[in-house]
């Protein structure tokens, strides 16, 4: 994958199920690249890729209407459950959701587009979430909160998600690194626990 010139190739068939696994390499290695390739946002160099239900990309830059209080965007974007869901954990992140959306922090306006992204997979299709750099301006307690969600919610879903090097502490069972124009999946039984063990890895 790549723009005009390859940046990185799978090693091998790779095959993700249902669960949350880490996409993780050093900053400008292809990230981003990748998301937006497995989304359909720009297309494969060579080789191709099957998504086996609807994919959703959330790139680091969404925003939604300023003016729009977050409680609008839930209600607006989501079914009746999803709904429900987003505002309870909502208030568990402690996300005023009666505040404008151009008035929330940057960490708060995440939550926003975390919480859309998540809660609109309740409608019993299989999902994929294509997640870049979601805990980009969140505290450690709203990551916690986040993980702790999606691994109680994993049927029915998979998320892919890229991680910033920073984060050493990070637990993580499944992970695709990209490290010397490879991409590279590693199982559960092969990954070192946390991000702080896998950087030696990468290149």
């Amino acid at each position: 994958m790549g723009y005009q010139s390859r940046l990185a190739v799978a090693v091998g068939d790779i095959e993700l199920g249902c669960g949350t696994h880490y996409l993780l390499a050093r900053n400008g290695r292809g990230k981003t690249t990748l998301l937006r390739t497995l989304a359909g946002v720009i297309k494969p160099i060579i080789g191709g890729f099957a998504c086996d239900g609807r994919c959703q990309l959330l790139s680091e830059d969404l925003t939604f209407d300023r003016e729009l209080t977050a409680k609008v965007v839930f209600k607006s974007l989501l079914n009746k459950k999803g709904y429900i869901e987003a505002m309870t954990l909502a208030e568990q992140l402690e996300l005023d959701t009666a505040k404008t959306y151009g008035k929330l922090s940057t960490g708060n306006k995440r939550k926003v587009a975390l919480l859309v992204a998540e809660f609109s997979t309740n409608d019993g299709r299989p999902d994929i979430l294509l997640l870049d750099e979601p805990f980009t301006g969140l505290d450690s307690f709203a990551r916690e909160i986040f993980q702790e969600l999606w691994g109680k919610r994993q049927e029915g879903v998979l998320r892919l998600v890229s991680c910033h090097p920073d984060f050493d502490s990070m637990e993580m069972n499944s992970s695709v690194l990209i490290s010397g124009g490879e991409i590279i999946h590693l199982h559960a039984e092969d990954a070192p626990k946390r991000w702080g063990d896998l950087k030696s890895q990468l290149n």
